[in-house]
């Protein structure tokens, strides 16, 4: 039987390992954001998988989570949307495949047969765009690279292909341009081969039959005012992120294409 919200408990955000991971200021601004809008003590709970922040989501265990695009499609059923944050001026972002600085290849096509990274399972631009364009071409990623490792984060993707681990990666974006912001000289070891097209930024989203609990409202109130406040502003200003609105789960129409291109005819 899932867990229900009790009024009682503490707001509870379930965080994947995007740009988040391990930068303690951002988390520590988002926290105390978080806690003046909502007026309830925040813990924001992280997990190396998209699987297990998802799974937490379903049960009950978080009120909330920043999830993936992909994940999100995979149970929208039982998922609501709470938000989507905004980056330069949309709800939109990119997959890129990325190589060594200096490596040769124009395209995924002068990759077969080398090592390829991707960031997890359920990543929509860490492993959905790659996996998909693939099968356009008739191919799997098994069958096309020579072996394929899961780094599960995207900052490990960029690390993997910076320092020879994989000949190339498929990254979220974001997280790229992110990093040449704050880490220049770990993307300059890096080259962006080719970019997708615009698609979903990861969404905000809580179980779909608690999405009226009063806590869970009130964390959408929050997230939709973080540029509100200080602490807010200061947090998306770290992320790189304007603010985060409201969206419809038709932002996500081109995940959903993606998706139908790996089912079986």
């Amino acid at each position: 039987m899932p867990a229900i919200l009790r009024a009682d408990e503490h707001v509870r955000l379930g965080l994947t390992p995007v740009f988040l991971d391990n930068d303690g200021a951002v988390l520590a601004r988002l926290r105390a954001a978080l806690e003046q809008a909502t007026g309830r003590p925040v813990e924001l709970v992280q997990r190396r998988t998209y699987q297990e922040v998802t799974g937490l989501v379903l049960e009950g265990g978080v009120t909330a989570a920043w999830l993936c695009g992909y994940p999100y499609l995979q149970h929208e059923a039982s998922l609501s949307l709470l938000g989507v944050p905004i980056w330069r001026g949309a709800p939109l972002y990119r997959s890129y495949l990325i190589v060594e600085a200096s490596d040769p290849a124009t395209s995924i096509d002068d990759l077969t047969g080398s090592t390829h990274a991707f960031s997890d399972p359920d990543s929509n631009s860490g492993w959905l765009v790659t996996a998909s364009d693939l099968a356009r071409r008739g191919l799997k990623p098994d069958g096309f690279f020579s072996r394929t490792l899961f780094t599960y984060g995207h900052r490990n993707v960029v690390r993997a292909v910076a320092s020879g681990l994989a000949r190339s990666g498929s990254v979220d974006g974001y997280v790229w341009e992110a990093l040449t912001a704050v880490e220049p000289a770990l993307t300059a070891l890096t080259r962006v081969v080719s970019q997708s097209e615009l698609l979903g930024f990861p969404p905000f989203v809580a179980r779909r039959d608690l999405a009226s609990n009063d806590m869970v409202l009130g964390l959408q109130r929050a997230l939709l005012s973080l540029e509100k406040t200080s602490d807010g502003k200061a947090a998306l200003g770290m992320m790189q992120l304007d603010r985060i609105a409201a969206a419809e789960t038709d932002l996500f129409d081109g995940i959903r294409v993606r998706m139908a291109e790996l089912r079986p005819a």
